[in-house]
């Protein structure tokens, strides 16, 4: 299905970012993040008749806002300066794209994927860090396609900014909440030689394909049930949909491994942590910025446990919990970075040294995805650029809040054999949507 780009434009801030602010210093742990940009998809059907017109006033009403909250996100519409660990507050402006899609927005869904609906092309030092492309189908639906980078801010940054954006467009920017940028003072840059870039994994030596997998939620209350059946140690806080999807896909992953080797491998885990109130360390509220580290865990095949889906479970949350106590102890910046930088130095050693399968999860699960209003209602589905270079799984809420989206990216080798896992088959729904 074609997708035209029919106009490009750079929109800046409605009024010129202060004197006093010329850059925002990068923190510490923007220095950990990967130089990629995350691309998410929110799509809207059609809401009615004359909807040409509509969608014209929509584009105008995207527009406008979003040229008023980046006087509250200016960093947004600056430029990465690498050599100074900064970004130039320098109005330059945020890229926004217009697109029409010749077909129907369900034909769309079901046959295409949905990377033409979102800004591919980025260079770290010359791109915008936020990119926006509006697109309108044949139907009268339209798909708004939202690009960030992750130098300079993680998940919560991303749909805080892209919520307050929603709202701005819908009510007024005068009822956002103002984002702080002050992490930077709070977690200062440090020497090059200190930091320990995230590693997200092994280059792959196929080619990697997404499939989506829906966990609902009589599915997941299933899982909780099987889990506390096998185990009296759990509690309500321990068993949650992310916790027991997470190990249901691990399992297979191990089970998959060793029927392609003839043996049981050692397999890694890796779960993000969000940091915003889990240390002792103060930080504003609607602090913007990567905030964020990893919980790690291991199978080994010399394990005493059978790899049953409680034990496993245990491992993910007595890793979470491991980490988050270990942070609790830092009483400030310097100690913080200490300890997450340490915590990346040896996930990376274990790559080197380990034969381990590493899978790295994220997890976008209780953040608003289906919030995001712009005035025309909230988005019939929400997904993201199936683009990636890498095996991770990204969980997202399905959109009823009770199930677990798992946007899985894997070997194309691999990813015949787990979608076969009797397992996965038995508590999930395959979905062959694109998207």
């Amino acid at each position: 299905m074609e997708v035209q780009i029919t106009s490009r434009k750079l929109i800046t801030p409605s009024s010129p970012t202060p004197p006093h602010l010329p850059n925002t210093r990068v923190t510490c742990f923007d220095q950990l993040a990967p130089f990629f940009y995350v691309p998410t998809i929110f799509y809207y059907p059609v809401d009615g008749e004359e909807y040409a017109v509509k969608n014209a006033e929509k584009g105008l009403l995207l527009q406008k806002s979003l040229s008023e909250i980046l006087t509250l996100y200016y960093p947004f519409a600056g430029r990465y300066a690498r050599d100074n660990l900064s970004i130039e507050c320098n109005d330059k402006g945020v890229e926004y794209l217009e697109a029409k899609v010749y077909g129907s927005l369900s034909q769309f869904l079901q046959r295409t994927s949905p990377n033409h609906l979102v800004q591919q092309n980025f260079h770290p030092d010359y791109s915008s860090p936020l990119a926006v492309q509006f697109n309108e189908f044949e139907c009268g639906g339209v798909a708004i396609g939202i690009s960030m980078t992750h130098k300079i801010g993680d998940g919560f940054t991303m749909f805080t900014l892209i919520n307050n954006w929603a709202t701005a467009c819908r009510i007024g920017v005068n009822k956002v909440h103002r984002p702080s940028f002050e992490l930077g003072i709070i977690f200062p840059p440090r020497e090059a030689s200190r930091v320990q870039n995230l590693v997200l994994g092994r280059a792959p030596t196929n080619k990697i394909v997404t499939k989506k997998f829906v966990f609902d939620g009589e599915a997941i209350s299933n899982l909780k049930a099987a889990a506390s059946a096998s185990s009296s140690q759990f509690n309500r806080h321990q068993l949650t949909r992310v916790k027991v999807v997470t190990a249901l896909i691990w399992s297979a992953f191990i089970r998959v491994d060793q029927a392609r080797d003839g043996r049981r491998r050692p397999s890694m885990l890796k779960v993000p942590v969000n940091l915003r109130g889990k240390t002792n360390i103060k930080i504003p509220e609607n602090s913007c910025g990567n905030f964020i580290s990893w919980a790690v865990t291991q199978y080994l095949p010399n394990d005493e446990i059978k790899m049953q889906l409680h034990e496993l479970v245990s491992r993910i949350h007595d890793a979470i919990e491991k980490t988050v106590l270990n942070y609790e102890k830092a009483s400030n910046g310097e100690d913080l970075f200490f300890m997450v930088n340490e915590d990346f130095q040896k996930v990376s050693q274990a790559l080197k040294e380990s034969e381990a399968d590493v899978y790295m999860f994220s997890c976008w699960s209780r953040f608003p995805l289906y919030d995001v209003d712009f005035g025309w209602g909230k988005p019939a589905l929400v997904s993201r650029s199936v683009q990636v270079e890498k095996e991770m799984i990204l969980l997202l809420d399905t959109k009823d809040g009770k199930g677990i989206e798992a946007r899985v990216s894997l070997d194309e080798n691999k990813m015949l054999l787990f979608r076969q896992d009797p397992y996965i088959l038995a508590f999930s729904h395959y979905k062959k949507s694109r998207l």
